[in-house]
């Protein structure tokens, strides 16, 4: 039972750890291309940051799914809830 608890906690470190790891160099990317196309085209910098905010709610929408999926191996594993209970 014990090796059941150590890969699950295994697994739900590498959901979170992966997510964030993604979430942080999506968000690196996508500001450099804003601030690259910004600089390009001015006039275009209001559209572009709209676009921008679009695509940064996507991107934590992917992170949340992943810490909702960690949260639900963690809290909804039997096994846990035989220890703590």
């Amino acid at each position: 039972m014990e090796m059941i608890l150590a890969f699950t906690v295994l697994g739900v470190l590498l959901v979170l750890g992966m997510g964030a790891l993604g979430t942080a160099i999506g968000f690196g990317i996508l500001g450099g291309k804003f601030l690259e196309g910004s600089a390009r085209q001015p006039e275009l910098a209001p559209q572009l940051m709209g676009r921008m905010f679009l695509v940064a709610g996507l991107i934590d929408a992917v992170t949340m799914i992943g810490i909702g999926i960690g949260m639900w191996f963690t809290f909804a594993n039997p096994y846990l809830a035989a220890l703590a209970g």
